[in-house]
């Protein structure tokens, strides 16, 4: 074969070589697929069943991942204890770490005390026959039937699973339709709704006062640990402390939700979580 000759083949070789992509290759940029339902089903019973006390968790669906919020105080074999439970799915389960203790902050808009604790009014609320009632969480009513404002209404205490409580109003002209900005301003309060993954919301409570954030996980399972958990919150990255239990989850003129618990402070920030306003709403009541 002539130089000519030998040149061409070369050429046609290095043509075929460039349409050729090497195995490892193709095996690091070849997409990754998500887990089915089934799978990140096994995942999410997994963390229930290993019962850490100071997480929280949910479904990305997103991300196809089980995402777990973990405290200060989980260990790493705690951490392992998790990744064990799931498994052939450990690979499903993704654990971030937030700062403090994930606790129910009670110490909770104004201020409402029962028996030497003291936590925040949620939102006022109305029933079908005009009666005015208070909605606050139930970790603070709980074992608690009188309160600075009023006395809990039997059977509308839920802690845990849920965690909310409704409060009659002793004097019904004291029930304000708003909510306290902490600045000498009020916000007015006239429907109601279920927030969206990114929402920009605001929070207010008697230690904290007012602050703002987003919501950043849906439906999210918050284990406080002593058997006590609390299902389908909302997660936000708005801080809180304690005594801003029962406060009120807020976006513009829209109720949210009712501050369960979280962790950190709000020098160091943190995770707080919300019951959905929508749950003791479902008794009958309504905002104003």
């Amino acid at each position: 074969m002539n130089r000519r000759g030998i040149a061409t083949v070369i050429a046609s070789l290095a043509s075929v070589a460039a349409l050729v992509v090497p195995t490892a290759a193709v095996a690091a940029e070849a997409p990754v697929g998500k887990a089915t339902a089934a799978q990140l089903a096994v995942a999410n019973k997994a963390v229930l069943t290993a019962d850490v006390a100071g997480t929280a968790w949910y479904t990305d669906k997103a991300s196809g991942k089980v995402v777990v919020t973990a405290d200060s105080r989980v260990s790493a074999a705690s951490i392992a204890k998790i990744k064990k439970a799931a498994g052939s799915q450990a690979g499903n389960v993704v654990v971030n770490r937030t700062p403090g203790k994930i606790s129910p902050l009670i110490a909770g808009g104004e201020a409402i005390t029962s028996a030497g604790v003291r936590c925040s009014l949620g939102f006022n609320v109305v029933n079908g026959a005009g009666q005015h009632f208070a909605l606050t969480a139930g970790h603070c009513t709980v074992g608690r039937p009188y309160w600075s404002i009023g006395t809990t209404v039997p059977n509308q205490q839920v802690f845990p699973v849920n965690d909310h409580g409704v409060i009659q109003h002793a004097n019904p002209a004291a029930s304000d339709g708003r909510v306290y900005l902490y600045n000498g301003t009020y916000r007015d309060i006239i429907n109601s709704a279920y927030p969206a993954v990114g929402w920009r919301i605001e929070r207010s409570g008697s230690t904290t006062g007012y602050r703002t954030g987003t919501v950043t996980a849906l439906n999210v399972t918050v284990n406080y640990g002593g058997g006590q958990l609390v299902y389908n919150t909302i997660q936000t990255n708005a801080c809180a402390q304690p005594g801003d239990s029962g406060g009120p989850l807020f976006a513009g003129n829209t109720a949210l939700g009712l501050l369960s618990g979280g962790s950190g402070n709000c020098s160091v920030g943190g995770t707080t979580f919300y019951e959905p306003v929508i749950r003791p709403l479902s008794y009958g009541y309504s905002v104003f």
